[in-house]
């Protein structure tokens, strides 16, 4: 399968710099994928023209959940990542939605909320829709696609950093969408993927825009977390764990510890997804 090109960003290493980070730090800003270059950390790339865009990060380790007053991001504990991957660079778009539906593997046309398709997260989609979406592109592209574990996706929110927000402590204005955020979108919809500038990994809208479906069944806190990047297929599995708040919800929900849960069948204006991709 030939891969498409695409070009990253400049991106603030300093950011990057965590005290349990290993080797998080992108060797090159501007590293690109052809069909026979290898997929090394930072390479921009996709796997067809309808493919959503990926960002290869690095294996290394980092803390997850926070010792904190919230009894859900508790305990704190050292999660070790053992080989890259690649991650959504997006949300998953409405566009891209549409490809699995036209390819009719995709059987759901998802409400936008009135606020129009172009560009926008794909909203309105339960976690098994999303499931389905990661199958259709697996088939197409014959490479393993998914839903991401809730330990990959906090390890590629925080992208190295250790605060609240990748940015710093504090939300400040106009770094991310939420409902107090002080962005032309704030508590009023979705914006644009893409709106804000990325976090260290070279990912957009980790930070609000939508809260996003990832593959664990619920568990009330951390406990008896494995250090790895698994995911908890024990728990609760009548709800399902959506990470990074969105633009309906207050800055402390979109924190980089944050937990929450929704039922699996249950679809919302403010949630949506992005994918991961094994690499070989």
């Amino acid at each position: 399968m030939d891969l498409y090109p695409m070009t990253l960003g400049s991106i603030n290493v300093k950011r990057a710099l965590g005290l349990f980070a290993v080797s998080l730090c992108f060797i090159s800003v501007n590293a690109q994928a052809d069909s026979k270059s290898p997929l090394t950390k930072g390479t921009v790339f996709r796997d067809c023209p309808d493919c959503p865009e990926l960002v290869v990060v690095p294996s290394g380790l980092f803390t997850m959940g926070l010792n904190g007053r919230r009894k859900a991001e508790r305990p704190a504990h050292i999660v070790s990542i053992s080989a890259p991957f690649a991650v959504g660079r997006y949300e998953i778009t409405f566009d891209q939605w549409y490809a699995c539906l036209k390819d009719q593997i995709c059987t759901h046309n998802p409400n936008d909320h009135n606020w129009g398709t172009d560009g926008r997260p794909v909203i309105n989609v339960t976690w098994h829709q999303a499931k389905t979406y990661t199958k259709w592109l697996s088939k197409k592209t014959g490479n393993t696609y998914r839903l991401p574990s809730e330990a990959e996706w906090e390890y590629v929110h925080r992208a190295g950093t250790t605060t609240a927000f990748w940015w710093g402590k504090k939300p400040g204005e106009n770094n991310a969408n939420c409902k107090d955020c002080k962005s032309q979108w704030s508590a009023k919809s979705s914006a644009p993927v893409g709106s804000f500038s990325p976090n260290p990994f070279g990912l957009f809208d980790t930070t609000g825009n939508v809260f996003e479906w990832v593959s664990d069944c619920w568990n009330p806190n951390h406990e008896g977390a494995k250090p790895t990047t698994v995911p908890r297929m024990t728990g609760n599995c009548k709800f399902r764990v959506i990470r990074g708040g969105s633009f309906y919800y207050f800055n402390k929900v979109a924190r980089a510890s944050y937990r929450a849960k929704n039922p699996p069948g249950v679809k919302s204006y403010w949630l949506g997804f992005r994918v991961v991709r094994e690499l070989p």
